[in-house]
């Protein structure tokens, strides 16, 4: 570890902090200001941070001092951007803009359960759903912050103020659990964190002989991010905060999607409430895996597509959506699934646009909308396209070799495949600790497979030599369950689709476009992608984009019941004034109310249920938790790496320590695609923390044959013993014990 580098993790931080200042929307009437500029200084940092892997890569500079000057001269340009924004907005504002109130979110409604402001309210009635037209050129000052946060706290009713103190407890829990916790991740050990050492170890992102092909087909935008902090570090102290600010950025994205689709305040903590407290997300929020950073540029890609909705696109939005792009594309193909039909409707919308303006302007909106989209997948091709290059030139195909072609995407899609595939994902999402119900679900989907003449296992449309059905609800980072969650966002899908004018009364067509696209890339995911025990969490992307929704939703339903208790109130005085034996008659909405009445009971219930879910996930879920056996308190360092396999953790130290103790410089590996190999860096690791010569013995990519076991000075092997065997040269010791081992050669 290097203390001093500690600092230099702070650059990509505080440049995102200026970018935020410098990238506030000016345009009147913004929907959720402050978020948005979030969202576009998340996009610059992103890119940049690739494009600096990138472009030091190809010089074979992926060195400390390399990407501290880089990141240092990036820090100076925002705030140099930051300090012109700030003197521009004081020079333009005038003694009315000074005096103007800034809303702290961008909000529908006046009422205090729907509008977030500092000073009278607005003149909306209490029903408005209308977003606020919120934000300006105007930056808050430090006293402007701490007097809206106040104004927010005061407006805010008491089930706000819940759902508020639950998401920032979890969300600084998580925080801490992820700076407490070291990367225990399986998929880590394998291949997401020894990419980077290989690439620290090479200075190059050029590809190496490996028998794990994930460590080089992947796409590896994630590791990417991982990179800076690894070099900066020297270690992986910092590596679970990718993924927990991916959750945060996650929970802005979301509920200003929620703003944008006509939600108020309400509306938009109970969309960031119901993706807080899924257990999933919490439990990938202290991880190294990819899913939530895969999830948080497919928000931002939504988010923006959606401020294209009504009114024209400028450049910097067409940037930001080739940035989304580029950055979905460069961490995990699968997230393209939604972007795709987000960009087409962002497309649609603009020519509409166009074809709505005066005749003669027609052909040129159609041309910049055009122009636009070419503009996009420009930027796009700039972030992902020097990784596609490399997997092209090494495999002859950009989605890399068969093997991973054939293993993850559908490879039938007939109808009834296609149903099937999609019957087994739903009941994986929606599992329940509730054993009859997994099974009934699982025998009649196996049924209506046999009915159809469809082979449920097939491998065609199953993942490897994975068996349908598997339990996932129990809180696991890589499986668990969303059944609550998707439920709710079902819900809010099917209302949207079908009644959005109740919804959202002024964004009714917007949130069923955006419905239509969230199914869209539902139905897409299975039609594409195998089923696998593991496929919620590949899912991860669509739920957050789903859960804004729900939240429109679940605001409307109580909504509706504020409506009705009030009129009742309202209507309860004259009627005491003349009651008399008539009073009795049965009410005619009796029934609607009870209905009303049922279905608000059964909403509170469930998210009741979502944040004990939430809770128990951070306290109990697996592998890092705060209480039980395996307590980031209780558990020691490399303790808690071992969690999913604890027998390892004394082997591969056996196993080091003896090649340490031969003085061994150059180590060959021989392991299998899933064994783990992270351990060896950290064990094998020279003293002054540069990392050790590992080669592999093995190599899957044609191009890239494996060293000759005779030119290293010790073996560590994985797994498979006769592999070892095999590999070992004549006269050496080999000594193996469960799953690690090691040979050496004889003595003088």
């Amino acid at each position: 570890m290097s203390a001093a580098g500690y600092p230099l993790a702070l650059a990509p931080v505080a440049a995102l902090l200026l970018l935020t200042v410098t990238l506030r929307p000016a345009a009147p009437g913004t929907v959720a200001p402050l978020r948005l500029a979030v969202v576009r200084a998340a996009l610059v940092t992103g890119a940049y941070a690739v494009l600096t892997v990138e472009l030091l890569g190809a010089l074979r500079l992926l060195t400390r001092p390399a990407f501290a000057v880089a990141w240092l001269l990036f820090l100076a340009a925002a705030g140099a951007a930051a300090s012109w924004r700030r003197r521009r907005d004081e020079g333009r504002a005038g003694p009315v803009a000074a005096a103007r109130p800034h809303a702290l979110v961008g909000v529908g409604a006046a009422e205090p359960a729907r509008a977030i402001a500092v000073g009278p309210p607005p003149a909306a009635g209490p029903g408005s759903t209308r977003p606020a037209a919120v934000g300006g050129s105007g930056g808050p000052t430090r006293a402007g912050w701490a007097a809206r946060l106040g104004g927010w706290w005061r407006t805010a009713g008491r089930g706000e103020r819940l759902l508020a103190g639950t998401v920032g407890g979890l969300v600084l829990v998580e925080l801490l659990v992820a700076l407490l916790a070291e990367p225990n991740n399986f998929d880590s050990q394998t291949y997401h964190l020894p990419k980077v050492e290989h690439w620290v170890a090479q200075g190059d992102l050029d590809f190496w002989p490996t028998a794990i092909h994930r460590q080089v087909t992947i796409p590896p935008g994630a590791e990417y991010l991982l990179l800076h902090l690894r070099l900066f570090t020297g270690g992986d102290a910092l590596h679970n905060l990718v993924q927990w600010a991916a959750m945060v950025g996650c929970l802005l994205v979301g509920s200003r999607i929620t703003a944008q689709l006509g939600g108020g305040r309400r509306a938009q903590l109970l969309t960031a409430f119901v993706l807080a407290t899924t257990p999933m997300v919490a439990l990938q929020a202290t991880s190294t895996q990819t899913d939530l950073v895969c999830a948080a540029w497919v928000a931002c890609a939504a988010t923006l597509a959606l401020d294209g909705l009504h009114r024209r696109t400028g450049p910097g939005t067409l940037l930001g959506l080739g940035a989304a792009t580029g950055l979905t594309a460069v961490t995990k193909t699968s997230g393209l699934i939604a972007v795709g039909p987000l960009l087409v409707l962002w497309g649609l919308a603009q020519l509409r646009l166009a074809y709505l303006d005066r005749p003669a302007a027609r052909v040129g909106g159609t041309a910049r909308t055009v122009a636009g989209s070419l503009l996009i997948l420009t930027v796009a091709a700039a972030v992902v396209g020097p990784f596609l290059a490399r997997v092209t030139v090494e495999f002859g195909h950009p989605l890399g070799p068969p093997r991973l072609r054939e293993s993850i995407p559908m490879e039938r899609h007939d109808p009834g495949s296609i149903l099937v595939n999609a019957l087994r994902i739903g009941h994986t999402a929606f599992d329940t600790p509730l054993a009859p119900l997994r099974r009934a679900g699982a025998e009649a989907i196996v049924g209506v497979a046999g009915l159809i003449g469809v082979d449920p296992q097939d491998r065609a449309t199953t993942f490897g030599r994975e068996t349908f059905p598997v339990p996932s609800w129990y809180p696991d980072e890589d499986r668990v369950a969303f059944p609550l969650a998707g439920a709710l966002a079902l819900l809010g899908a099917g209302f949207a689709l079908t009644r959005p004018g109740r919804l959202s009364p002024e964004r009714a067509g917007t949130l069923r476009a955006y419905a239509v696209v969230v199914v869209s890339a539902v139905l897409l995911h299975t039609a594409m992608i195998k089923w696998q025990p593991w496929g919620n969490r590949l899912l991860l992307y669509a739920l957050v984009l789903a859960v804004p929704l729900a939240g429109v939703w679940l605001d409307a339903l109580f909504r509706r019941r504020s409506a009705a208790a009030d009129s009742g109130t309202a209507t309860a005085a004259p009627g005491a004034a003349t009651a008399g034996p008539e009073s009795a008659t049965a009410d005619p909405g009796g029934g609607a109310a009870g209905r009303r009445s049922v279905a608000l009971g059964l909403a509170v219930a469930v998210l009741a249920t979502s944040a004990l879910a939430g809770v128990l996930a951070v306290s109990y879920g697996f592998p890092r938790r705060l209480v039980g056996t395996g307590s980031v308190f209780t558990t020691g360092d490399w303790e808690t790496r071992f969690l999913r396999r604890p027998q390892w953790a004394a082997e591969f130290r056996w196993a080091a320590e003896a090649v340490r103790a031969a003085d061994a410089r150059r180590i060959g590996l021989v392991q299998q695609n899933d064994n783990w190999e992270y351990p060896w860096w950290l064990l094998l690791r020279e003293p002054d923390g540069r990392p050790p010569d590992l080669v592999a013995l093995q190599s899957v990519l044609p191009e890239r044959p494996p060293a000759d076991p005779a030119s290293v000075d010790a073996i560590v092997c994985t797994g498979s013993r006769p592999a070892c065997t095999r590999l070992v040269p004549p006269g050496w010791r080999l000594e193996f014990r469960g799953y690690v081992g090691y040979a050496l050669p004889p003595a003088g």
